[in-house]
């Protein structure tokens, strides 16, 4: 029987290689005195040696030294200099099998290693057993089995034995899980469950297939089809409660497998396994088709305000000439007034002779008219979106399980009334506040008063969704927050939080340094050594910052990118994959065994990269045609194994040595970028007027100061920026390393100050209408007399300290990924009622802003940090411009999914191509070294890694050799 591999041959290296990096030869084998006894007892050189050699190998990585095993010689330096040794003393070591076992045999007694064989292996079996089902992949399960193992001082088992025993612990975990799920089905929603791949609709598709073909939609024809595979699944009955205690990771794998298999690929495997992905696939869309209800409601309403404010605006443009002309009559009736007035002639008299009385009264009449057309306001055109809800908003509220808090309660009321059509002779308004416009537009309403009636409702219940006060009962978007918060009681374990638990301490601590930092301010301002700015009358100014770019930088760039080859894009991607093993991140979906195909597995993330599709990649390519890559791209990829393989290629860059001129690594800006779309409805095309009128998307992308891109989110166009910037600060390892956070206008709100500071971020951004910001102090009254121009309000302490544990339980969700950052900062902005917990979060940005807005003008560094750190950024920009040449740069996916692969393949891409920049870059450097050319650390720190001119990214895509077998 062949052996199943589950494992690559970097992996297996990684769990069986004896260390060769310094740190950890340091902490794995320094050998404590009781050892150097017991090796001392050993009376031939060679035999101490290699007694303190199986010691060292039996404790890391846990196994045997082999017969005619190559020792790394920094290992052999370590061990032989904590014996006295010389390499000489040592060469002999192994030559007799005899010796070695006698060393086993005493390292045994000693210090207790025991074989893998009989009790123990019995013993580890049945961990590995119940192991497994926490396991998130093959490599997990395997490195969770060999720490066990050292743990317990086991001696490794040979690789194909632990492949193995991962490999059976796997299956059956996967299928005690199915079963599991199965178990909770009665007989009739298993009968129903496998109707699902045989009742067709339409006679095109399977009922399966139709029911995950979903997207956030655009209008109500897109809701009303979302409303048809909601209410179809919660007609089946199906109840979550079937998925308890099953680990989030596996679940979300079946539901992986069930949105890539078809009804077939389904009817050929086994009934459990058939089953669980049909449930889980059930659960999980009915939540996210919910979800998307909400989403495609809440772009209706977008779309309803524009229009009406588009209607508004023609208005006003098409009033301009009648109002230009109206101002002339006035003007011109107005200067024979005052001339008859200053001649004593009759007013009566004048007026007859410049307009005319019945002309005076129609100009009277149409300013009237052209007043109310010049203050017009939106709401008084939003009821031509009545028809538009009403083919879908009742039955929306009849669908979803909504609830809502206790301030919510009149809205909820006014929706169940929409949704069970009722129409009250008095409608009730009390969802709205007293000094709502809405008021004044309905109270006008003389017939079809219920229409806009009905829109306000509508509206407002996105407004709700968005703060939180109306959710569903079960979502992850529109959730309830009080449910998504962590308890109390885990705050104290976040071990992120960067402020203390008792508000007063943070308070009296800000207080101590705002007043420090006044005073030094006004001193600044009074001897007039603000760096590039001063204070006058109370008013700041600001001069740009000026360049500090040596002129010797400019040559050494051009000659140190003249030194680097040219090479293709394959070739780059096929080196940098040998140096990493970037590729074998992607495992199978079904298996979880790494692609053996590895040219395919570059083809298809070139084809992301590139923005070229499979298709025509497969036209460009002489190794896989269109249903090789479509079958690598469906079963291979996903958003996890992109990231993973991101997170490895910037791990690998930041270790270079040409890397460590540029920053630590724990710096970084973060920045959107437009990509146009094609006017075809995709998912997140969105027209934003500051990139002109056509529609697209933004990638936000986060860049360390090594000019990683470590992180990047799709957002629509039209959205800020600023709630995202915890995403990616929070998403992976090279995130969390982060200690100064720069980011641009767009970027800046007193929330994103709030919980950076919470969290242990230094938020630095540069904001472009800095002068106009006010301070918010503690005492006003205070400040120095210098200062009082800048001042802006007082700091509500109370609201602060009353709040400050759910500032802690928010933070803490944050860290804790059970809610994206950005999503609860977006709710937290969203309420209309001024939220306790929102004001308080703002009431502690405004102490961070004034804080560092003080710090920003009495520190020049600070700003030239910034500078640098976002023209980093922005730099990044041309890279992927230049990357994303398919189809004219446009992002032409249809779905949210496919425009998300297509930014995160161009983000690795770009990660790619800066790990070889930087390589070659530091290869370069060392020639130039050589012949004794400047190479001044100052000069280096202002090279960068973007370069592409010498990349070839056109032409036909050829690889150099195949190395694994096409699928």
């Amino acid at each position: 029987m062949p052996r199943r591999s589950i494992l690559t041959e970097r992996q297996r290296a990684a769990l069986f290689d004896l260390p060769t990096e310094e740190a950890s030869i340091l902490y794995y084998f320094t050998l404590s005195d009781e050892d150097l006894e017991h090796i001392d007892d050993r009376r031939r050189p060679e035999n101490r040696f290699g007694y303190a050699l199986q010691l060292c190998a039996l404790r890391y990585p846990g196994r045997l030294i082999s017969s005619r095993e190559v020792i790394p010689e920094a290992v052999v330096r370590f061990i032989g200099a904590q014996l006295g040794m010389t390499g000489d003393e040592i060469l002999p070591y192994a030559a007799r099998r005899q010796t070695r076992q006698q060393h086993l045999h005493a390292l045994r007694q000693v210090y207790g290693f025991k074989m893998f064989s009989g009790h123990r292996a019995r013993e580890l079996k049945a961990w590995l057993a119940g192991e497994a089902e926490n396991a998130t992949s093959n490599h997990d399960l395997a490195c969770r089995f060999a720490d066990e193992c050292r743990q317990t001082r086991t001696i490794l088992p040979g690789v194909s034995v632990i492949e193995r025993l991962c490999a059976d612990a796997l299956v059956a975990a996967e299928r005690r899980i199915d079963s599991a799920i199965v178990a909770r089905l009665d007989e009739s929603m298993k009968a129903r469950l496998d109707d699902l791949l045989s009742e067709m609709v339409d006679g095109k598709v399977s009922r399966f297939v139709w029911l995950r073909q979903f997207e956030v939609g655009q209008n109500s024809a897109d809701a009303t089809r979302l409303l048809d595979r909601l209410e179809f699944l919660q007609e089946m009955n199906l109840s979550p409660d079937i998925l308890l205690g099953i680990p989030p990771h596996r679940m979300s794998r079946l539901q992986r497998q069930g949105e890539r298999y078809f009804a077939d690929g389904l009817r050929d495997i086994s009934s459990d396994r058939r089953l669980a992905i049909i449930a889980v696939c059930a659960v999980a869309w009915r939540a996210a088709l919910a979800d998307a209800v909400i989403e495609t409601h809440d772009r209706i309403v977008g779309r309803t305000w524009r229009g009406a404010k588009k209607l508004c605006d023609a208005k006003i443009a098409d009033a301009k000439t009648a109002v230009q002309d109206t101002l002339r009559a006035f003007k011109s009736l107005g200067a024979a007034l005052l001339d008859a007035r200053s001649d004593g002639a009759p007013l009566d008299q004048a007026t007859e002779l410049a307009c005319g009385w019945e002309r005076l009264e129609g100009l009277v009449a149409t300013a009237a008219e052209l007043t109310d057309t010049m203050v017009a306001d939106p709401l008084a055109h939003v009821g031509q979106g009545y028809h538009r809800f009403r083919r879908y908003a009742p039955r929306m509220l009849r669908v979803l399980d909504i609830r809502a808090a206790g301030v919510a309660a009149p809205l909820l009321h006014a929706s169940t009334l929409i949704a069970d059509d009722e129409k009250p002779e008095k409608l009730p308004v009390g969802f709205l506040r007293r000094s709502s416009k809405w008021h004044r537009h309905l109270n006008a309403q003389e017939e079809d008063g219920h229409r806009l009636w009905e829109v306000a409702v509508l509206f407002h219940l996105r407004d709700a969704f968005r703060s939180g006060d109306i959710w569903l009962s079960q979502s992850r978007r529109y959730g309830d927050l009080k449910q998504a918060l962590v308890p109390a009681e885990a705050v104290k374990d976040t071990p992120r939080l960067a402020v203390p638990l008792d508000p007063e301490v943070w308070l009296a601590d800000r207080k101590a340094r705002m007043t420090d930092g006044l005073a030094r301010l006004a001193r600044a301002a009074r001897a007039g050594a603000i760096p590039g700015g001063s204070i006058e009358n109370g008013i700041l100014k600001i001069e740009r910052l000026s360049a500090a770019v040596p002129e010797e930088a400019d040559e050494l760039v051009l000659d140190l990118y003249d030194r680097l080859p040219a090479i293709r894009i394959t070739e780059l991607l096929q080196e940098v994959d040998a140096d990493i093993g970037f590729t074998e991140i992607f495992t199978s979906s079904q298996t979880g065994a790494p692609c053996k195909d590895q040219i395919g597995m570059l083809t298809v993330l070139l084809a992301e990269g590139l923005n070229l599709g499979l298709s025509k990649m497969a036209e460009a390519t002489n190794t896989h045609d269109y249903f090789q890559l479509s079958r690598l791209s469906r079963w291979h990829v996903e958003s996890d194994a992109i990231n993973q393989a991101l997170a490895m290629v910037i791990e690998a860059q930041s270790r270079l040595p040409m890397a460590s001129f540029w920053g630590g690594g724990v710096t970084a800006s973060s920045d959107g970028q437009f990509f146009p779309a094609a006017r075809q409805g995709e998912a997140m095309n969105l027209i934003n007027a500051k990139y002109g009128s056509e529609p697209g998307l933004k990638a936000y992308t986060h860049v360390s100061d090594q000019f990683g891109p470590f992180a990047t989110q799709n957002i629509p166009a039209t959205v800020s920026e600023a709630p995202y910037i915890l995403d990616g600060l929070l998403m992976n390892e090279a995130g969390r390393k982060i200690t100064e956070q720069y980011a641009d206008t767009g970027g800046f709100t007193d929330h994103v100050f709030a919980v950076t500071s919470v969290l242990g971020f230094r938020f630095i951004p540069r904001i472009r209408d800095l002068p106009s910001r006010r301070l918010h102090l503690f005492d006003p009254a205070s400040a120095p007399d210098k200062l009082r121009g800048l001042i802006g309000g007082k700091i509500r302490e109370g609201l602060i300290v009353q709040n400050w544990p759910g500032v802690l339980r928010s933070a803490a969700t944050m860290v804790t990924g059970v809610m994206p950052p950005s999503q609860l900062l977006k709710k937290f902005a969203a309420y209309p009622r001024q939220h306790e917990l929102a004001v308080a979060l703002r009431e502690i940005g405004r102490v961070e802003r004034t804080l560092f807005i003080i710090e920003w003008l009495l520190d020049a560094d600070m700003q030239r940090r910034a500078q640098i750190g976002l023209n980093k950024g922005e730099a990044h920009h041309a890279l992927k411009n230049a990357l994303c040449i398919g189809r004219q740069g446009e992002i032409r996916d249809r779905t949210a999914e496919g425009q998300h692969y297509r930014m995160a393949g161009l983000n690795l891409l770009a990660a790619i191509i800066i790990y070889w920049n930087t390589k070659h870059l530091g290869q370069a450097v060392a020639a130039r070294q050589r012949v004794g050319l400047n190479c001044a650390p100052d000069l280096l720190a202002h090279i960068s890694p973007l370069g592409w001119a010498h990349i070839l990214l056109t032409g036909e895509y050829r690889w150099r050799r195949r190395t694994g077998p096409k699928l």
